[in-house]
């Protein structure tokens, strides 16, 4: 099976530089232990151990200092999350170690101890109150489509769009975008060319037994089952905790309970409003949406890209794709994804992504079309009555190359993202 190159590689290179521990978290699949595992030899990594096995994690859970006398570092330690009591010992190696550095600069400090986990809100406020300035953190999403297709990896910056960089790249069909869509990003979908049904109807299982029983007392898988049906369906939407426990049959905090872990697991990404108090009747609730677009095509049961294509879900799963793929772009390269809004008002003014940087607001609207017209963009104008300064804006869509809409937005490719 061949490896697909992972963008991310040379972030995880720049934190083992910086220090003695670094984090990688992910929901299930994504590839955290296949591409420190290919890794291995770039970053020195002596040994592999993996918590998935039962008498490695009652090693490391019963005997935390012996665990680690066994296994010489660096080490990956996968799932580490099954054993976290072995993190004040890691802590104590590495105080050791940045000790011994201060009198022989010749021992090394950095890169010592490589953590995976699919459970991110265990793993985060563990690693953090245990590990605090020793450890490196770093997100891992399903592949992306220029790592797909193995293209290059331009980073998605709305700030200053750099049209000769994309010039050679290739602008793909409404079709072939949908096919992407279909799909979805998980590796082993697509280094190992499974059946779609069979991967993810496995995978489902497999995070309700194995992630969502360890978190939580499920008395009703169903219902569970059904909630990431409904949680899917409403990919690109506002969250409504009211209408999620009246369609699925529960109380509203356990659906906050759930909606959290979907977020701490990868799943789901939640994107807050832009608002300001100087701005009324501004719309105050997330948006949710999935991290791939081929788990949510299969828990909405569409049976081919075609049919999706077609269907009235079209809009949302196109949005959530293009909203996924920059949140891919960001990771891979580095950036943060603190500075991300959308905007919507009591006055249906609605914009779909806000990014800010350095006090400005750069608007993006997303469409299905192949017709980018001013009508997009006029509720960008709603920026001048908050307190930020306008930037370029943009319309990504299904138009075939990068053009001017007015002097100051632009429309762009979809498949160019």
């Amino acid at each position: 099976m061949a490896y697909i190159y992972r963008f991310i590689e040379n972030q995880i290179l720049s934190l083992s530089k910086m220090f003695p521990v670094v984090m990688l978290t992910g929901a299930r699949q994504v590839g955290k232990t296949t591409i420190l595992k290919h890794m291995m030899k770039n970053l020195k990594i002596k040994s592999f151990v993996s918590l998935d096995d039962i008498n490695e994690r009652s090693l490391a859970i019963n005997d935390p200092k012996l665990f680690l006398e066994t296994h010489p570092y660096p080490l990956i330690i996968d799932e580490f999350q099954y054993a976290p009591n072995l993190l004040p010992y890691i802590k104590m190696t590495v105080d050791d170690l940045r000790f011994k550095n201060l009198n022989d600069s010749t021992i090394k400090c950095d890169g010592i101890y490589y953590l995976t986990g699919s459970q991110k809100f265990l793993s985060m406020k563990n690693i953090t109150e245990s590990l605090a300035g020793r450890v490196g953190i770093q997100d891992m999403l399903p592949l992306s489509k220029r790592e797909i297709y193995a293209y290059d990896n331009i980073f998605f910056n709305i700030e200053k769009v750099d049209v000769q960089k994309y010039e050679k790249s290739k602008c793909d069909t409404i079709i072939k975008i949908f096919e992407n869509i279909f799909l979805g990003g998980y590796p082993e979908l697509i280094e190992r060319k499974i059946e779609k049904e069979s991967f993810f109807s496995a995978y489902v299982k497999t995070y309700i037994e194995r992630d969502i029983r360890s978190l939580i007392k499920i008395k009703d898988e169903i219902k569970f089952n059904n909630f990431l049906i409904d949680i899917a369906a409403r990919t690109g939407q506002e969250l409504n905790y009211n209408s999620i426990a009246n369609d699925v049959e529960v109380s509203i905090p356990t659906i906050k309970e759930w909606i959290s872990i979907l977020y701490n697991s990868g799943i789901i990404y939640l994107l807050y409003p832009y608002y300001e108090n100087t701005i009324k009747r501004i719309v105050k609730r997330p948006k949710v949406y999935f991290l791939d677009t081929g788990l949510a095509t299969y828990l909405t049961r569409y049976p081919s890209a075609d049919v999706l294509m077609k269907s009235s879900y079209a809009g949302a799963i196109f949005e959530t794709y293009i909203i996924s793929e920059i949140i891919k772009s960001h990771l891979n390269n580095g950036k943060s994804l603190g500075n991300f809004y959308y905007y919507r008002d009591n006055s249906k003014n609605e914009i779909d992504l806000l990014y800010e940087i350095n006090g400005t607001l750069y608007p993006i609207e997303i469409k299905k079309s192949s017709n980018p017209t001013k009508s997009f963009i006029k509720s960008f104008n709603v920026i001048n009555d908050t307190k930020k300064r306008q930037g370029n804006g943009m319309v990504i869509c299904q138009y075939d190359h990068i053009m001017p809409i007015d002097k100051n937005n632009l429309s762009f490719p979809a498949s160019f993202i």
